[in-house]
């Protein structure tokens, strides 16, 4: 599980910021939002601008440094605007059993890396400079890895030629080198490192209208047990329906809303429903379990009642998973729901606090978290 991850001069974050998720309470309610001793579930809240999606996209960035694939394709500027420092930083702390890698790397943009370090259980595993092509420390008998043809791996990483565009290949990360080249076994902690790193998953409300375009999702839909559990998934968020697949004149399969006339499903469904469409599309069909979900602003398109069942449906059906969600919705800084160590304050300087935390009262079962927060107790840290 993802133990604690900082970030440094990426985007708005001009100073580090910590999410530390392996810090908590000793409350005795809500226990299924902890789990191996992590926070398993928890909301941000943070005024507009201060860098909730931000957010997102640093923790997923690791995504693309292990498969060369960014989950989010953005060209926008990748450094802090006001920092005169060339590279960003990221740093996560995995904890596996009783092991716990640290992995931290800088780049400076989204396509070259300067530097990588890779730790497991304080011990040096080894320490990369690209500037440099200087592999050092290293310790790969630590980790099954000590028959890695190294030098195969420090000759590729020689400037690479331009291509047409005047761009460069990415730098291939020496992790991802020993995962794609060294014979580590199943149940090596890297291993493990990697299928959870496979499995995180960032959902934003700016990809309901993909939907639109997943002729797959249909087909799934036309097993009758999976459109039966597809139904009964928007009846229990409050979306009292009645779907059917039936065939286009073209051969495709449709999906219908039905009624004595079949009505088009994505063309009259609500933007709430596609939003619910595709957060069950996301995580409850084609992808294998996801191990971490970072939904940003997640309930833009639903009402308080719906947020709140969602964020039940999660907890019940997603145990091992790690969920951050980010919301504007204080109706969901409750105790009946939460706690006041899986709530944080996103600051516009870019600081993470919970709120158990952001006071000096001591906070209990039987506060009115959401009475506090609008009251002004926890001001000093938005």
């Amino acid at each position: 599980m993802l133990r604690k991850f900082s970030v440094r001069n990426f985007k708005n974050f001009k100073e580090t910021l910590v999410l530390d998720l392996g810090k908590v309470g000793g409350y005795k309610f809500n226990p299924e939002c902890i789990a191996d001793s992590t926070v398993s579930k928890c909301i941000i809240y943070g005024r507009n601008a201060t860098g909730k999606t931000n957010l997102g996209e640093a923790i997923g960035d690791i995504f693309d440094i292990l498969f060369g694939v960014p989950q989010r394709m953005r060209n926008d500027r990748f450094l802090n605007a006001d920092s005169d420092e060339p590279v960003a930083e990221f740093t996560y702390e995995f904890a596996f059993g009783e092991d716990r890698i640290v992995y931290t790397y800088q780049r400076n943009n989204r396509h070259e890396l300067v530097s990588e370090i890779l730790c497991l259980n304080d011990n040096s595993i080894y320490k990369m400079n690209f500037e440099k092509s200087d592999l050092s420390d290293t310790n790969l008998e630590l980790i099954g890895a000590e028959t890695i043809q190294l030098k195969k791996y420090t000759d590729a990483m020689e400037p690479v030629l331009a291509d047409i565009e005047g761009e460069t290949d990415t730098q291939v990360p020496f992790l991802r080198y020993i995962l794609n080249n060294a014979p580590l076994l199943p149940d090596n902690v890297l291993r493990s490192m990697e299928d959870y790193i496979k499995r995180m998953r960032h959902i934003s409300v700016s990809l309901i209208k993909r939907s639109r375009l997943n002729p797959a999702f249909n087909d799934y839909l036309a097993d009758t047990r999976n459109l039966e559990q597809f139904q009964e998934f928007l009846n229990v968020m409050g979306i009292e329906c009645e779907l059917e697949v039936a065939k286009s004149p073209d051969g495709q399969n449709e999906l219908f809303f039905k009624h004595e006339t079949l009505v088009p499903f994505y063309e009259n469904a609500s933007s709430g429903t596609l939003s619910l469409l595709t957060l069950y599309r996301r995580i409850m069909v084609f992808d294998k379990t996801p191990s971490f979900l970072y939904m940003d602003e997640f309930d833009a398109y639903y009402n308080y009642e719906m947020s709140e069942k969602i964020v039940k449906f999660l907890k019940s059906n997603f145990p091992k998973c790690q969920v951050v969600l980010t919301t504007h919705n204080t109706n969901l800084m409750t105790n009946q729901l939460m706690r006041p160590d899986c709530l944080f304050i996103l600051s516009g300087t870019g600081k993470l606090t919970a709120l158990c935390d952001a006071t000096e009262r001591e906070l209990r079962e039987g506060h009115n978290l959401e009475k506090l927060y609008i009251g002004g107790e926890f001001e000093q840290y938005e």
